[in-house]
């Protein structure tokens, strides 16, 4: 069942589950399909999260009940949903660059290599875009490396750097503070600036790590 609550004057949030599982996840990539190719009148934009979808639309085309009544009269098939594309992404584990690695290590008991292991072994999924431009929210850490957020954010953490907190890991697209754990560095691109659709990454797809050298990475 989907709970439908208005906001604002343009967007209605409809609410698929509870907790962040595969089950909802699945729920929600599978609405956000069918509303593409309901094409419903006035609406302009779909942002699926991690329990929930916002389906934004323009009031002078539509109103909220018009929009709640067309999406929940939808039938998404999960069954029937795109194959997900898995994307490669080189990390590179060099001490130097990887600030937060040995401190990763020693909190989850620990081996430097045993932490860099159950990072390549992971299958992360795609989960929402958020926070800033590009950040996408990836889901499939294993247990053994799940910390949470460090007390205090630390500034100036590079482009590229691959960050992980609890179940999640990000590549990070800009120099900013995070309050996530710095294990890696990526020349990987989740924007691409020039493109109609700048985010490689859909919501649903899968990602996996490959492990590079320092000069592979070229830093």
């Amino acid at each position: 069942m989907m709970n439908a609550t208005s906001v604002g004057e343009g967007a209605v949030l409809f609410q698929l589950g509870e907790v962040a599982d595969e089950r909802t996840h699945a729920a929600i990539c599978a609405l956000d399909e069918a509303i593409a190719a309901a094409d419903i009148t006035g609406v302009v934009e779909v942002v699926p999260a991690l329990i929930n979808l916002l389906v934004a639309f323009d009031p002078i085309q539509t109103d909220h009940g018009a929009v709640t009544a067309a999406i929940q009269a939808l039938k998404p098939d999960v069954a029937a949903s795109r194959t997900p594309q898995v994307h490669r992404v080189p990390v590179c584990y060099d001490p130097e660059l990887c600030p937060d690695l040995l401190e990763v290590a020693r909190l989850t008991n620990q081996s430097v290599e045993a932490v860099i292991a159950a990072h390549l072994g992971s299958e992360m999924r795609v989960e929402m875009y958020g926070f800033s431009p590009g950040y996408a929210y990836l889901r499939g850490l294993p247990q053994s490396i799940h910390l949470p957020r460090k007390p205090a954010a630390v500034r100036d953490i590079p482009k590229g750097s691959i960050i992980i907190s609890g179940a999640q890991s990000l590549i990070t697209t800009l120099t900013m503070p995070t309050g996530w754990w710095v294990i890696g560095r990526s020349g990987f691109d989740v924007i691409e600036s020039d493109a109609p659709d700048p985010f490689v990454f859909k919501v649903g797809d899968r990602v996996v790590y490959e492990r590079i050298s320092r000069s592979e990475l070229g830093v």
